[in-house]
């Protein structure tokens, strides 16, 4: 009667069918369950373990008396498919954490660029998390006054994560004032910054060079990010970079 909703919940067809003959019939011995199921004994037993586990069915134990199977209220269900959705996030999660690099390598073994796109914080931390499994330095065109207006505190998680791993980064910002001042004490051993000595509004985008990917993050009302898989991409944004590093003023 309920089989195939208890397997939309992640139930297999024999726990499936075994809870379901305890809801319609109530507490019964092993043995019963066995003939309706049409299940062995010993396999009967083991699916019985599983629903426990799952705190699905409950075990009745009375001295003298043969071993009972009570299967617990169905409310049971909501709390087996909550767990089910802490699991998921947390398998997201993971995922997320090494999508990055399994993306790399798979490019890598068909020789294709590609582009993937991120939308709000979440998406910005994506693009963020992964520039840190470069196998190198990270090479940085930043918009300071943008990062501090719109992401501090995931630029502050960033940079912890960078300082943790000790990955080095090279950046180039606008010679203002602001930047000058926000950079005078800005984790010196993993961070060389130089400044561009151009007149600009600020730009509002962040750009990072590692590995064979360029990412851009836009900051401001509507947040983006995009990270660029290709070789000869970064190869080109990366020789730009270093002509305009050596062109660019010392931070003192």
């Amino acid at each position: 009667m309920y089989e195939e909703t208890l397997k939309q919940l992640g139930l297999t067809e024999e726990q499936a069918l075994i809870y379901n003959i305890l809801l319609t019939n109530g507490v019964l011995v092993a043995r019963k369950i066995s003939l309706l199921s049409g299940f062995k004994r010993g396999f009967t037993y083991k699916i019985l373990d599983q629903l426990i586990d799952l705190n699905l069915v409950e075990k009745v134990e009375k001295e003298g008396k043969t071993t009972k199977f009570n299967p617990k209220h169905p409310n049971t269900l909501l709390e087996v498919l909550d767990q089910k959705k802490r699991e998921l996030v947390a398998t997201t999660e993971s995922v997320r954490g090494i999508i990055g690099q399994m993306t790399s390598d798979f490019n890598l073994i068909i020789g294709k660029p590609s582009i993937q796109f991120y939308e709000g914080l979440d998406g910005i931390k994506t693009v963020l998390e992964d520039s840190l499994y470069t196998k190198g330095e990270i090479l940085t065109y930043a918009d300071i006054e943008s990062i501090q207006k719109f992401i501090p505190d995931l630029n502050m998680w960033y940079v912890k994560e960078r300082e943790k791993d000790q990955i080095k980064n090279r950046g180039l910002v606008l010679d203002t004032p602001f930047n000058r001042d926000f950079l005078k004490d800005y984790y010196a051993t993993i961070t060389n910054t130089k400044l561009l000595p151009i007149q600009s509004e600020p730009f509002s985008t962040i750009m990072k060079i590692y590995n064979d990917k360029v990412s851009y993050i836009t900051l401001g009302e509507h947040t983006i990010g995009v990270i660029i898989t290709g070789k000869a991409i970064a190869d080109m944004h990366r020789k730009l970079f270093e002509f305009t590093w050596n062109e660019a003023r010392e931070l003192k």
